[in-house]
């Protein structure tokens, strides 16, 4: 398995993690994480669905905006993104643990974004699946749904 691979495995693994002890009620969001929550879904919205008639600058520019919007919510929440390849999330799962989860797929946009100009664009499928991590039904793009409180 690639690190991508590895990396995007582990993303989901923080991000269930986080949703199940949510909604399971080991993890009761804070008011602060409610707001926090509205806010990262505010300043993620309007992303176009992939094209592939997208420069791919643009289309790893709406996979490293999760990076820049991740950061500044973990500082102002005072919580610590964790690297999270090859690590079990620690339990009960809060507001860290999914930050961390879905910071790694905008950190991977990241990566790929300030190698392009030397290596060229990143394999097709693996942005595909990082898209699909954050993107449309079901991914992150719809966070605030996962919360039942």
């Amino acid at each position: 398995m690639d690190e991508f691979s590895r990396r995007l495995d582990s993303a989901w693994e923080w991000w269930d993690a986080a949703v199940e002890d949510s909604q399971e009620g080991r993890w009761i969001r804070s008011d602060a994480e409610r707001r926090m929550i509205d806010d990262i879904a505010a300043a993620t919205v309007g992303c176009p669905p992939s094209s592939t008639e997208l420069p791919w600058p643009a289309r790893l520019a709406r996979i490293v905006r999760w990076a820049a919007v991740l950061r500044l919510a973990a500082g102002a929440g005072g919580w610590e993104l964790t690297p999270v390849t090859g690590a079990a999330p620690p339990r009960p799962a809060g507001m860290a643990v999914l930050l961390s989860g879905v910071y790694a797929v905008g950190e991977q946009g990241e990566l790929w974004r300030d190698a392009l100009p030397t290596t060229g664009p990143p394999p097709v499928a693996e942005v595909v699946k990082a898209e699909a991590f954050l993107f449309g039904p079901g991914s992150v793009e719809d966070l605030r749904q996962f919360f039942y409180d």
